[in-house]
Formats: C-alpha cells, structure tokens, sequence
C-alpha cells in the first residue's frame, strides 16, 4: 500500500538530482515514440530503478528512464516508456510517478500512446487527440486508500481531457501542415490484441482508437488536478477492419516512422502552452 511519504521520498531523491526544483510540463511517451526525450537540451537521465518507488519498464519500445531538459527553450520532464497491466503492474505501481510528478511541480501533462484505429476512417499513420476515454481496464487506480492531500475523493472526469489543450493541438498542428484526428481511446488490459467481434463491440460503444495504456494516468492526473492532452498514434488497424495480422514490431515500427512528426507537434505544443490560459 502505497502512503504519502512513499510519493514524497521518490519526488526528494528526484529533486536531489535534477537541476530545477520544479518543472510545469511534464511528457509520458508510449511504444515506438520515447525518442523525443533523447531530443532535449541539456539533459540529466535517471533510470527508473534509480528512484525510489518507480517499477521498471519491460515492454518493448519502453526505455524506463526519466529525462529532465529542455523542450522549445522551455523545462519539461520527460517519461520514455510507460507501466503497463499486462506486464503485471497494479495501478498503484502504474500511477506512482504521476503522482510523484505533481509534486515536482507538473500541472500540464502530456501523454502519448500507441493506438490500434477502430474507426473505419482512420489510417495507419493518423494521429487521433483523445477527446474522451472508455475504461475497459478492469479497475481504477484510485480504489482503496485515499490520499486527499492530491485531491478529493470523487472528483469530476467531464473534461479530462483539457479542451484548451486539444484546441492547441490543432492549431499547433495546422501550423505544422499536419491534421489530425479527435476521438474517443478505449483502452483494456492486453497483451493480446483484440478480437473482430470485441471490436465490432468496441466500435458500438464510441470507441475510435484501442489501446493498452494511458487512462490509469489520465484518471490520476485528472485527479491531481492537471490539465492533459492525449494522442494517440494510429499504429495499426484494429482486428476484423482489415485482414492483417497485428504483431507488436508493426507497432514499433510505424512509431518510429512517425517520430519526427510526432516530435515536431509535441515540440510546438509545449512551445505554446500557457499555463495561465488552462487552469
């Protein structure tokens, strides 16, 4: 069971280390996209076993290592790589450094995911802003012990997803030549990938986008009060949509194929962010 203190010795073993005691942006990159936090500018890495109360990252395309620089001439700090349930995590382990990244001072939190496209519209390559999120999870990371020092127990998830954020987003992305999609992520347990008929369900449901990850974290920032901004690259078509078979190292590898795009939209977003105009 994870307390107070648990938060509060992770977060001063981190201040320890890095080079400003506070840091307002904070980024979670997920599978095939963690290669924007080799980008930074004047970096300071720390390995996830280094800190105290951080589990290790296993899945594939996850580095485990926080990075502390510099992004747009701007202080961030930047997650590569992710928990995940399926590696066998609790929620607790999973939402810890979101936690521990609020008392480092983080109100704007940016979380990046790998998403396979239940919307029949959407490509390969699309990246889709999550307006909503559908928790096909099994549980929420906020059951059990309450902690109110980081906020009240039931709490608001009608914006989530911060409107102003997803605003900037496309803007920020019309500037750059981009488009992209907005919809609702849906994310479940894996490692599996889903079934035609779970994704026929999916789709019933609103979903446009599936995924392994992300809404644990959503939930715990939302909770901590931060402002988020989701996206979601389209890696793969869901199961039944097309008849390819998924694999993992596609994944990766169209994440990698869309990192400089990706890089240069987060680049512009957190240029651009003002934290006045979104709290």
């Amino acid at each position: 069971m994870t307390h107070l203190t648990d938060y509060e010795t992770a977060a001063a073993a981190l201040r320890a280390r890095l080079p400003l005691p506070s840091y307002p942006v904070a980024l979670i990159l997920g599978s095939g996209l963690g290669e924007l936090g080799d980008r930074l500018a004047n970096p300071v890495k720390i390995p996830y076993e280094d800190i105290p109360g951080f589990a290790s990252s296993g899945a594939p395309g996850h580095k485990g290592t926080l990075v502390a620089g510099e992004l747009a001439g701007r202080p961030v700090l930047c997650m590569q790589g992710r928990l995940h349930r399926y590696e066998g995590h609790s929620f607790a382990q999973i939402t810890f450094p979101v936690r521990v990244l609020r008392l480092l001072g983080v109100r704007a939190l940016i979380v990046t995911n790998a998403a396979g496209g239940i919307n029949t519209g959407y490509a390969v390559g699309d990246v889709m802003v999550i307006a909503d999120h559908i928790n096909l999870m099994g549980g929420n990371p906020l059951a059990g012990l309450h902690e109110p020092s980081f906020g009240e127990r039931f709490f608001d998830m009608g914006t989530a997803y911060t409107p102003a954020l997803r605003a900037l987003a496309h803007a920020c992305a019309a500037r750059l030549g981009q488009t992209l999609r907005e919809g609702v992520y849906i994310a479940v347990t894996g490692p599996s990938y889903e079934t035609p008929a779970e994704i026929r369900a999916f789709r019933a449901l609103g979903a446009d986008a599936v995924g392994m990850s992300t809404v644990p974290e959503v939930i715990a920032a939302r909770h901590c009060g931060m402002d988020i901004l989701g996206l979601s690259l389209i890696t793969n078509l869901a199961a039944g949509v097309t008849e390819a078979v998924l694999s993992g190292e596609e994944v990766i590898a169209i994440g990698r194929a869309k990192a400089k795009e990706m890089e240069a939209l987060v680049t512009e977003i957190v240029a651009e962010i003002v934290m006045e105009e979104i709290t």
